[in-house]
């Protein structure tokens, strides 16, 4: 049964995701104080997230951020309101997954939580080595999604691991910023550009030995990123 925590402070909107996040088998805890949804995630092993952006005692933006600064990398799908542009961009920036505004459709809730936790289920079972890529130091498996340099286990939250893998699947292709978005995120974040520099940024931060100075994942000036093909 997988486990998901939610945090979101309006007791309709926690409710309602409960029930249905039990008619499909997941087993759940709800928080409406931000701090003590945060304080359990720290010390408790879960297949997703739902997290509301403004919380009490701490907010969503902050508790993502720090789950990612503790190497907590399970999904985190993040709510929003619809006037919270900025909210948006600093969720994504900050290692969300993916995020939903709010009023949102339930149907549209299920089918978000569905796509991640199959894909947590993929990364759980996956015991082959298929699709593995090799270059230097660096090792990336797919059918794991799992990253190493020099033998040690990289951690990467999901959407540095996509990111790496396609452009690594792909080495010497120049990707910009709005194709990386459509590619990785699979919707249309028109706008939210710089969040790919972000990302990318702490994605070079854990794999390069000098991120100033890149040898996997490059730059291509006025255009975007692409990975070593040299």
């Amino acid at each position: 049964m997988r486990k998901v925590i939610i945090i979101e402070d309006e007791q309709d909107i926690s409710e309602l995701i409960q029930l249905h996040l039990e008619d499909l088998e997941c087993e759940t805890v709800a928080f409406r104080n931000g701090k003590e949804g945060y304080d359990f995630a720290l010390q408790n092993k879960f297949d997703l997230m739902i997290l509301d952006v403004n919380l009490p005692s701490k907010n969503g933006i902050d508790i993502c951020r720090d789950l990612r600064a503790n190497k907590v990398h399970f999904p985190i799908l993040m709510l929003t309101a619809r006037s919270e542009e900025i909210d948006k961009v600093l969720g994504l920036e900050t290692g969300a997954d993916d995020y939903l505004t709010k009023p949102f459709s339930i149907r549209e809730l299920v089918a978000r939580v569905k796509a991640i936790l199959r894909r947590v289920e993929i990364d759980t079972n996956a015991d082959g080595d298929d699709d593995t890529i090799e270059y230097k130091a660096l090792k990336i498996d797919r059918s794991k999604r799992k990253v190493e340099i020099n033998g040690d286990r990289i951690e990467l939250t999901p959407k540095e691991f996509d990111l790496l893998y396609l452009l690594a699947s792909n080495p010497g292709v120049t990707y910009d910023r709005k194709d990386l978005l459509n590619l990785v995120w699979s919707y249309d974040f028109e706008g939210y550009e710089h969040t790919v520099n972000s990302h990318i940024n702490r994605l070079r931060s854990k794999v390069e030995k000098d991120p100033a100075d890149p040898e996997y994942v490059l730059t291509t000036w006025g255009v975007g990123y692409r990975f070593n093909d040299a």
